[in-house]
């Protein structure tokens, strides 16, 4: 009996706990821009056990100048009403919210259901578009993976000499970005891996990036600094193996 309860204790404690166990990141960059940025990505409402408050209490505690949700709100439409759980919850920090969507997203039967309703909570939502904002311009561009980006129409306007922030899904798009300016991107998509297998993306293939071992963190590559956050939920299955949902501070 003792065997089998450790076994079931292991079980929770390397595939349950990280699931529901947040790993709030701060990253610090000084780039000189002078603003806090939290970032919510890959929240995959269907799965996912991180309440909407904890959400919006981490976006308070860290007092962030914006929110940025990098896509994957949701697979299903039926399931819209969670994503709007998390909506309000943010909405009601004050703090102005940015989006872009994910490949998962795109598989919603009316996609335009998830854009109505960003749109009714305040969010902007940029597919291939750039905003100015204070001190630097916001560059939104759409997933890769479904072939929705568009990267010289996301940067078209934003000023040659212009600090330029990157939001987006997959971090694979940055290997196909011209050479345009960026100081900094932001990603989600790959979960940190969801599972910490070895050569899991050999396995499952999931574009260049993971091969060469960037799928989670803060990378210098020569197209620019990137950071690829772990997410918030899961997909396939509920489970995450010794890697912990994730909420990030950039601090550019």
């Amino acid at each position: 009996m003792s065997g089998v309860l450790a076994v079931v204790a292991a079980f929770y404690v390397t595939s349950v706990l990280p699931t529901q166990w947040l790993d709030v990141q701060q990253v610090h960059l000084g780039l000189g821009i002078g603003k806090r940025m939290l970032q919510i990505t890959d929240i995959h409402v269907e799965m996912l056990r991180i309440s909407p408050s904890t959400v919006a209490n981490t976006v308070r505690r860290n007092h962030v100048d914006y929110v940025m949700w990098t896509g994957d709100f949701l697979t299903t439409d039926r399931k819209l009403k969670r994503v709007e759980r998390y909506l309000t919850a943010v909405a009601e920090t004050g703090v102005p919210m940015y989006a872009v969507l994910g490949n998962h997203d795109y598989r919603l039967r009316r996609i335009d259901g998830l854009v109505s309703l960003l749109n009714q909570y305040g969010v902007t939502l940029l597919r291939n578009q750039a905003v100015e904002m204070d001190g630097f311009w916001l560059v939104g561009v759409d997933d890769f993976t479904t072939r929705h980006s568009r990267v010289k129409e996301a940067f078209a306007g934003v000023p040659v000499n212009a600090k330029v922030v990157v939001i987006t899904h997959d971090p694979n798009v940055v290997l196909n970005i011209p050479p345009l300016h960026f100081d900094y991107l932001m990603a989600g998509h790959l979960h940190g891996k969801q599972f910490n297998v070895p050569g899991l993306y050999w396995l499952k293939p999931m574009g260049e990036l993971p091969k060469l071992g960037v799928y989670k963190g803060l990378h210098q590559l020569p197209q620019g600094l990137i950071y690829i956050s772990k997410g918030l939920g899961q997909v396939g299955i509920n489970l995450r193996f010794l890697v912990r949902s994730e909420l990030t501070v950039h601090h550019l």
